[in-house]
């Protein structure tokens, strides 16, 4: 039995997120048929995490097990050729049996794209939120500063009631580069929307409706209705899951 680890890049937007789900197009959805094909079987896929309709990777991960003993670049091509090109395989490894793309996962890292400039371009305007509207970015990155390190966030997620909503944060980058505006987090778990509630919410930070004492009092009251909107999917990206 072999056991293949799939690092995969894809375009969110044509998708419900990765997770299958009956009669909706999602990414696991996609590559599982694809796999069904190759292999004559229904081998389970297990993804390191899931992403939400519209949110992109450049280093999602998943694997499977299947008796056949394909090369794995051999494997790859195969995948490649039955799967839309806005979902790519980028490499193919066998690993130990044991391992899982989930369970195994250390953490994850994620990056939002803003751009700031008057009018989108339309080779840019899947891949970016759109702020055209004047920020303060060092206010910004003062306010992102205080998610470091290991917090509840029940005020930066939907998750359910119940569930437990302490991760830790190893660390938030906020940088400019021309008309873009990028954030990038580290950490070992995230809950359901959380980086786009962050984001969201640093933003009405950079916009003035949100105080640096405002903030720190929203993380503290773990209250999801204390907190800024969700930001849109279309400027997250999952860079890499870290083992």
């Amino acid at each position: 039995m072999s056991n293949y680890k799939l690092t995969i890049a894809y375009d969110g937007t044509n998708y419900r997120g990765w997770q299958y789900q009956p009669d909706q197009s999602t990414i696991q959805g996609t590559i599982h048929r694809a796999l069904q094909i190759i292999t004559k079987r229904r081998p389970k896929l297990y993804g390191a995490g899931r992403t939400d309709a519209g949110v992109h990777a450049l280093g999602q991960v998943a694997n499977f097990h299947t008796k056949l003993s394909i090369p794995p670049d051999s494997m790859k091509r195969a995948i490649n050729s039955l799967i839309p090109p806005d979902i790519r395989i980028m490499k193919c490894e066998i690993v130990d049996d044991k391992f899982n793309a989930r369970f195994h996962s250390k953490g994850k890292v994620y990056e939002y794209r803003v751009y700031r400039g008057e009018i989108v371009s339309p080779f840019l305007y899947r891949y970016v939120a759109h702020v055209y509207f004047p920020l303060d970015v060092e206010a910004i990155k003062k306010a992102s500063e205080l998610l470091v390190g290991e917090k509840d966030f029940s005020s930066f997620t939907s998750e359910s009631e119940g569930k437990n909503k302490i991760r830790k944060i190893e660390s938030f980058e906020v940088w400019e580069e021309g008309e873009m505006l990028y954030f990038r987090v580290r950490g070992n778990g995230f809950l359901k929307y959380m980086v786009r509630i962050m984001v969201g919410t640093l933003l009405e930070v950079g916009k003035g409706k949100i105080t640096l004492n405002d903030f720190e009092k929203i993380l503290e009251a773990k209250d999801r209705t204390l907190a800024g909107p969700t930001a849109p999917p279309q400027g997250l990206f999952l860079l890499k899951v870290l083992y």
